[in-house]
């Protein structure tokens, strides 16, 4: 109880966070963080900025001037403000109930969008860089034609994230789906490449890169303050795999590295908790990793797999995307369910009538609370 109350103080019930206009041109930044990421990295920029990145840089500069704060004078200064700057800060305000306060949209390692700023540019009525994702699956579905296609081009995008030129003669290559999916794979970035190499985290596949921008030397050295990877929350026990040819390899679109290939352990795990049960379940169409389970009786039973940095979002997301299921089990990895206040912060973010119907759990409790009271 003290926890739970810990958690709820100053936080609203109504599902709903009030706004000022610090959070919309946070807001604002991440979308700009996001494209320009796509564009050409967040490196360096040149003159004329790109118009996404001046109207963010002009209302910066105004917000700051309203407040009294000298504003950033360039984008690679407003650059420095995302990396340094987190939701919290008084210029921004964003409220706690809808972004943890430390949440920063530029890595400070990676310099790279944060896996927090893409949820954040995901939030609104257009979706954002999820939506993306979602609308990249659905062309493929419809172009699969089949259910049993579209799964195996669903599974291979899940798992490949990097797919190298050596991969084509590896056992269980197939032709056919990579015809499917290959125009959803791009040249490795030179924004992604160190010292003219690629780095792959050993544990989530997906790109990685030093602090100093060399390849690390293996041992103890490469430490969780040096090394950073899209995924983020990944152990650093193993060090990151090397592609000296970049060239010969191509990557997965970031919508779909982020908000497809990142969840798909937990989607995998949870799946084989499902299977070891007997309980069984058919993929849906829509959500980009939902499934309905058979035999529930007269109730409607979905799962949906996440892996979201911020619960408040994720809560917005499913409030908004409406789930028809008569309950909801939202899958996330276990370390996210276990941090302080994420179960009370997801909770508090749905609107009164959807906290029965939506239920977060984790792969290891996914039974359990299957078979839990409705």
């Amino acid at each position: 109880m003290r926890a739970g109350a810990a958690c709820r103080a100053g936080r609203p019930n109504t599902g709903e966070a009030s706004e000022g206009v610090g959070s919309e041109i946070f807001r604002e930044l991440a979308r700009m963080v996001a494209t320009l990421a796509e564009v050409q990295g967040l490196r360096s920029f040149a003159l004329p900025y790109p118009g996404l990145a001046q109207r963010a840089l002009d209302r910066t500069v105004m917000h700051c001037l309203d407040v009294g704060e000298t504003p950033p004078r360039s984008l690679p200064e407003l650059w420095e403000w995302c990396r340094t700057r987190p939701a919290g800060d008084p210029l921004f305000a964003v409220p706690a109930s809808l972004v943890t306060p430390g949440a920063t949209l530029v890595h400070p390692v990676g310099r790279m969008p944060t896996r927090s700023c893409l949820e954040v540019a995901s939030h609104g009525p257009d979706g954002g860089v999820a939506a993306h994702a979602h609308a990249l699956l659905g062309e493929l579905e419809a172009r699969c034609g089949t259910d049993e296609r579209y799964q195996q081009c669903r599974r291979f995008l899940a798992r490949h994230p990097v797919v190298h030129q050596r991969d084509r003669f590896g056992l269980g290559w197939s032709k056919a789906v990579w015809s499917r999916v290959k125009d959803l794979y791009g040249p490795l970035p030179e924004s992604l490449l160190v010292d003219g190499d690629f780095l792959g985290c050993p544990s989530c596949g997906l790109p990685a890169l030093s602090r100093d921008g060399t390849v690390p030397v293996p041992g103890p050295s490469a430490t969780d303050a040096d090394i950073w990877c899209e995924g983020e929350e990944c152990p650093r026990d193993a060090p990151p795999e090397l592609i000296r040819e970049p060239d010969q390899a191509r990557i997965l679109r970031r919508s779909l590295r982020t908000f497809l290939a990142l969840p798909h352990r937990t989607e995998e795990v949870a799946l084989d908790a499902l299977d070891r049960a007997g309980i069984d379940h058919e993929a849906l169409s829509g959500p980009l990793s939902a499934y309905r389970l058979r035999d529930t009786g007269p109730e409607i039973v979905d799962i949906q797999v996440y892996d979201r940095l911020q619960p408040a979002l994720l809560a917005a997301h499913l409030t908004d995307s409406a789930p028809p299921a008569d309950r909801t089990l939202v899958v996330v990895p276990n370390a996210l369910a276990g941090r302080n206040c994420y179960r009370e912060a997801f909770a508090d973010a749905l609107p009164a009538l959807l906290r029965k119907r939506l239920v977060l759990t984790t792969p290891v409790d996914l039974v359990p609370d299957l078979n839990g009271p409705g």
